[in-house]
């Protein structure tokens, strides 16, 4: 998986996030304690500026941070951390020194991996180095948002400092390749404005094939639900999140 994508971007990523991670937060602890796992050792792969790492220990687990973006994590590296522990790996690389009792990875983590060979790699690391019982919950956009939502859209995002247009334009197989131009004051030259752009793509998959992906590197008992719902996911939703327990 390439770093492409997180470089410039990583400095306004926070600024331009229109999630609400305290939701997020809450939703992913509420499933998290649905499963019935124990322990508190906890992995937030793909974990970006680490918001939701800095959620979880504030909430009394031990967390690693996992995302291959230095970037990303320099970002992170701004807040208070104690109690956090940050590495900056590949999650198809995913190399931990000891086990975890769950998992979690947010906001389209999965998408961003090129293919089935690649997410197949990753859930097969997760499963590696968790605990017989642990938990992985990880949410997904569809193919149904890729075809209807992203596809060949552009989105403009604005703030007092920022302006940003986001480019889609969907290819093969579910994937949609993303360009990002984003203009910022940098009050270093004067308060002109400076330009950054940045590229990646994300793919989606059935999510009938997420589940046997997860079958086949040891986990069960998997749930798929509507995006921060207990509903069952449906094809017909924009994003699933997904709950399996490692065998």
């Amino acid at each position: 998986m390439s770093v492409k994508g997180y470089g410039s971007f990583a400095a306004f990523y926070d600024r331009l996030q229109e999630a609400d991670y305290e939701e997020i937060g809450a939703y992913y602890h509420k499933r998290l304690k649905a499963t019935g796992v124990s322990g508190n050792i906890l992995l937030d792969l793909a974990c970006g500026t680490g918001k939701l790492s800095r959620y979880f220990s504030k909430r009394g687990y031990d967390v690693i941070g996992a995302d291959i973006s230095p970037e990303m994590l320099s970002e992170a590296f701004k807040y208070p951390h104690a109690g956090i522990q940050y590495l900056c790996q590949d999650m198809t690389g995913l190399d931990l020194y000891g086990t975890v009792d769950c998992c979690i990875c947010a906001l389209d983590g999965i998408n961003h991996l090129p293919d089935e060979k690649a997410v197949r790699k990753a859930f097969s690391r997760v499963s590696l180095f968790m605990n017989k019982g642990g938990a992985f919950i990880f949410d997904v956009n569809t193919l149904y948002k890729h075809k209807k939502i992203l596809a060949g859209n552009t989105f403009v995002y604005e703030t007092e400092d920022v302006y940003c247009v986001w480019r889609n334009s969907p290819s093969e197989s579910g994937r949609v390749d993303m360009t990002i131009d984003i203009f910022s004051i940098d009050s270093k030259t004067g308060g002109k404005w400076q330009r950054y752009a940045e590229s990646f793509s994300e793919r989606a998959y059935p999510l009938t094939e997420i589940a046997k992906m997860l079958e086949n590197t040891g986990f069960g008992d998997i749930c798929a639900f509507d995006w921060l719902t207990s509903n069952p996911a449906g094809e017909s939703g924009e994003k699933a999140v997904f709950t399996a327990i490692k065998l």
